[in-house]
């Protein structure tokens, strides 16, 4: 699966998050280019790379819906989005052990 700049930038800070990310944080990702397009070019390219996420099946979106169409206010790592995510980083994912806790002996 290919995936952009933008959408690889969302889905590590989402996993990153640990929750439910607002869509305010994700206009910090122009902040380091040189060439910056129109606030409302970022707005436009920013919801429909949130969009083809939600389509992959790698978000869920929060937000509401108008007759028109929908507003994404937040969104959520699925379980495929969080191993989307771990790949991206090349992180290997740990097994849950339980930790044994230490029996002292009574005498």
């Amino acid at each position: 699966m290919r995936l952009s700049g933008l959408q690889k930038y969302i889905l590590l800070n989402v996993l990153g998050s640990r929750g439910v990310f607002t869509r305010k944080q994700l206009s910090q990702y122009y902040g380091k280019l040189k060439e910056k397009p129109t606030p409302e070019d970022q707005q436009g390219i920013i919801t429909r790379s949130l969009e083809r996420l939600i389509d992959k099946g790698l978000l869920i979106g929060y937000g509401r819906r108008t007759p028109q169409k929908w507003f994404i206010d937040e969104v959520r790592l699925t379980s495929a989005g969080k191993r989307t995510a771990r790949k991206l980083i090349g992180e290997q994912q740990s097994l849950p052990f339980r930790r044994r806790k230490a029996v002292k002996n009574k005498q």
